[in-house]
């Protein structure tokens, strides 16, 4: 096939950039082709001055469709022979609105077995958006990516070698925001960057060598030709003011030019074209695809030639903005029915307002000027058709989708009344608009919450996947509220406790304890860390649970940025003992990230309730089909990663320890002055967070950003002792034990309670059982130092009796008040001994 790659023709012997050089001194050098391949035109536009003009791309200049397609197929077969058969096979095509589309067609061609998918700036109702990228110098910059199949851009280890094509590299600017945005939800190993031209300057080769080492993956790249454009300073202001010189100067030619033209009839072509076969790759191109486009390609050429007048000679098929591959593959094939009976060319409509001027040394001789006729999503505006007036076509097939045969297509003054006036026969084939399977409409997910209109954690920070139900009255008292819980009329997670506030006493233990513990809190962040990098790395993305995991959270973020200067992202998102994670929380991280990069974070386990709870509700999730329904398991891993693992549930911690954690002493205080998590029917929908009230009248007494600024002061000092027990941990069997469970069981029916979900063992939960629920008693380890001096003095303030127990494997273990009646407590609401 390489064979079609015949070299363009020679029409002029001047260069088509002398005009454009000689008037604002742009220098073009490259290889011996590169004169060949480009010429020079000046743009309408404000971001940039010049044009680079191809002659093999068919979009600007009329051109054999052999040639435009011979160049996209070479590429192609270059990329192939790069891969190899079998990862050619497994690849998957890009290429870019509106000048590459056919171009990006051509190539995966080339590929043979590969699929194609181009951007578009042409929504589509139904069809869900997989991703988008900025094109920051052209006229319309917003890109959409619109597969039908969402797993045509999936990525993760075994991702196929995803290959993106352009028509000019030119500061590699578009390339890398795509590779970029698609690598943060889609990561692959390997790119392949191919351009019929590569004209980026010495810096900006740098940037994609350093660009590849950040994101870890191999990007090659295949061009047919380089070479470097030299602008002189002021290029822009200048070129500005030469378009409107020259504009003012051509006025009212264009019309003066066709004045008294009597107008070619325009006549329809049936092409029946093939009902399965997508108009392109705006939805996917599948090799499927191509084979029966492939087989029906003659018979719509002959059906286009029976169409054309008897003497014809020289025939224009011209396509339509995005719309480039179809009507190049019908020129290809009325090419080759054809023979040397007719001189067949291939060129497209365009959005790019380019100065057209009646110069051999300019690549932009002519131009027609229409009204939009597809009803843009941007709205109405200009299109253009370039070096087709004058030209000498005797016949122009306009190719257009269904959706673009409208009534401003057959307007006075739309596309076709314009081709008219410069040709004698105007033909209109009409390829239908690929509607793809309809598909339910997904639910808009809602966007995470951010500091500091939700939580006093700086933005960057965290992400909350909640929703703020702040102005909703949520709270109700502790002894009402366990009440309600044990006797089954409600779930604990259906209200708030009244947020604690610390007496001045409590608040110095909490000072004291952060004082003390800081070195230890830092070196079980910096081991949990390097742990998960080690293990789950490079690029985790951190989802805490809400609340006590999220403190934890950040801290794992501020190392790995401190250690390593990686970014991590961090979302925090609710799960409900005896309710499942959220779903919808879930959905968004499917959506935005590769669950597989997901490591869910907590502050510590207890008896592993929440560990249980996870791993059941990943498996739910994942068995109902995960962010689809019906689309597959999205793949997250439900083991946790926490800071203290006492009860030996997990295999990711920084120690095993069952020490104070003070961001357990506080509530919402030490933990971005977020309430705990709210699920409730009449407040969470199915397509909605779970809730989660801003306590913004305690900023007074938040100490949120003292914890992490004590923690990370201490990170340089512990990192030594951290590398020693990551490498100790990495090496050691850390299969959990449950021993905790075992301990609570026992505990549970030692002391006639029957009832698991009331034992809650550490230092961590025993707080909670004293903060915010009706404590029964405390067990406390004996010879439990200054770890549990918060726990007594609070027990003090709650006359709950603490006792002294051997064989504890925890520090301390909290009892709920079994059988919890409010006769059970006081006229003050302290515990009555023995109810």
């Amino acid at each position: 096939m390489s064979g079609r790659a015949r070299r363009e023709e020679a029409v002029d012997v001047v260069w088509s950039g002398d005009w454009v050089a000689g008037r604002l001194g742009v220098a073009l050098e490259g290889d011996g082709e590169l004169h060949e391949l480009l010429g020079l035109a000046l743009r309408r536009n404000p971001k940039r001055a010049h044009l680079l003009v191809s002659n093999v791309l068919g979009k600007h200049v009329p051109q054999k469709p052999s040639v435009v397609y011979g160049a996209g197929y070479g590429l192609g077969e270059r990329v192939r022979a790069l891969l190899g058969a079998e990862e050619a096979r497994r690849a998957v095509v890009l290429g870019y609105a509106e000048t590459a589309t056919g171009l990006g067609h051509a190539v995966a061609d080339g590929l043979r077995d590969a699929p194609y998918l181009h951007s578009t700036r042409r929504p589509v109702a139904g069809v869900a958006q997989a991703g988008g990228f900025e094109e920051a110098h052209s006229h319309a910059t917003s890109h959409l990516l619109l597969p039908e199949d969402p797993e045509l851009l999936a990525g993760g280890a075994e991702a196929s070698t995803l290959v993106l094509v352009d028509d000019e590299f030119s500061t590699g600017n578009t390339v890398l925001n795509t590779i970029r945005a698609l690598h943060e939800t889609h990561p692959r190993e390997r790119y392949v960057i191919v351009a019929l031209v590569d004209m980026r300057s010495a810096g900006d080769r740098d940037r994609l060598t350093a660009f590849a080492a950040e994101i870890g993956a191999r990007v090659d790249l295949v061009t047919r030709s380089s070479g470097t454009v030299t602008l002189p300073e002021g290029v822009l202001e200048r070129g500005q003011a030469l378009v409107a010189d020259q504009e003012a100067e051509q006025a009212g030619r264009a019309d003066e030019a066709v004045a008294g033209v009597t107008p070619a009839p325009v006549t329809r072509v049936a092409l029946d074209w093939p009902a399965e076969v997508p108009d392109g790759g705006r939805h996917g191109f599948t090799p499927a695809h191509r084979a029966a486009l492939e087989a029906a390609l003659p018979g719509m050429a002959e059906r286009i030639a029976g169409a054309l007048d008897s003497d014809v000679r020289r025939v224009l098929v011209l396509g339509f903005e995005e719309l480039m591959y179809a009507p190049l593959r019908l020129g290809t094939a009325l090419e080759a029915a054809m023979g040397s009976d007719a001189e067949i060319r291939y060129s497209t409509t365009t959005r790019s307002p380019v100065l057209a001027v009646d110069d051999p040394g300019y690549a932009i001789r002519t131009r027609l000027v229409f009204p939009a006729h597809d009803d843009p999503a941007d709205g109405p505006g200009d299109r253009y058709a370039y070096n087709v007036a004058g030209a000498g076509f005797d016949t122009v097939l306009a190719v257009v989708d269904s959706t673009a045969d409208t009534p401003e297509l057959h307007a006075p003054d739309g596309l076709l009344a314009r081709l008219a006036a410069h040709t004698r026969q105007v033909l209109l084939a009409v390829v239908p608009s690929y509607t793809p399977t309809p598909v339910q409409e997904p639910a808009v997910l809602p966007e995470p919450l951010r500091g500091p209109d939700f939580s006093s954690y700086a933005p960057e920070d965290v992400g909350w996947l909640l929703q703020d139900l702040s102005d909703t009255e949520l709270e109700a008292p502790t002894e009402e509220r366990e009440e309600a819980i044990q006797s089954g009329g409600a779930h604990y997670a259906e209200s708030l406790p009244v947020e604690y506030q610390p007496s001045a006493e409590y608040q110095a233990l909490f000072t004291a304890a952060l004082d003390t513990s800081a070195a230890r809190i830092a070196r079980a962040v910096g081991t949990v860390t390097e742990t998960v990098l080690a293990e789950r790395g490079p690029r985790p993305v951190l989802v805490s649970l809400a609340r006590a995991g999220t403190p934890v959270g950040v801290l794992m973020r501020h190392w790995a940025r401190h250690r390593h200067g990686l970014d991590l992202p961090h979302y925090a998102l609710s799960i409900v003992r005896g309710r499942g994670i959220d779903a919808t929380a879930l959905r968004w991280l499917a959506a935005h990230h590769d669950p597989a990069d997901v490591v869910f974070v907590d502050g510590w386990t207890g008896k592993g309730a929440i560990t249980r709870e996870l791993a059941a509700a990943i498996e739910e999730f994942e068995a109902s089909g995960g962010p689809g329904g019906s689309a597959g398991p999205a793949g997250f891993d439900p083991e946790i990663a926490v800071l203290a693992d006492p009860g030996g549930c997990v295999r990711t911690y920084g120690t095993r320890e069952d020490f104070l954690i003070p961001s357990a002493c506080l509530n919402s205080t030490v933990s971005g002055l977020i309430s705990r998590t709210v699920l409730r029917a009449d407040l969470v929908g199915p397509d909605d967070f779970h809730g989660a009230k801003f306590y913004r009248e305690l900023a007074e007494a938040d100490v949120s950003g003292d914890f992490l600024a004590a923690v990370t002061a201490r990170f340089d000092e512990v990192a030594d002792q951290v590398d020693a027990e990551t490498k100790e941990l990495l090496a050691a069997d850390r299969a959990p034990t449950w021993e905790g469970w075992a301990a609570v069981e026992r505990i549970s029916e030692e002391y006639g309670i029957h009832d698991v979900n009331l034992v809650k063992p550490g230092v961590g939960e025993t707080t909670r059982v004293l903060l915010r629920r009706v404590p029964w008693k405390i067990l406390a380890k004996r010879g439990a130092g200054t770890d549990l001096t918060h726990i007594r003095l609070l027990a003090e303030q709650r006359g709950v009796p603490v006792e002294e127990v051997d064989d504890l494997p925890y520090s301390c273990v909290g009892l709920i008040h079994p059988r919890f009646t409010r006769g059970a407590t006081g006229a003050d609401g302290k515990a009555v001994q023995g109810a």
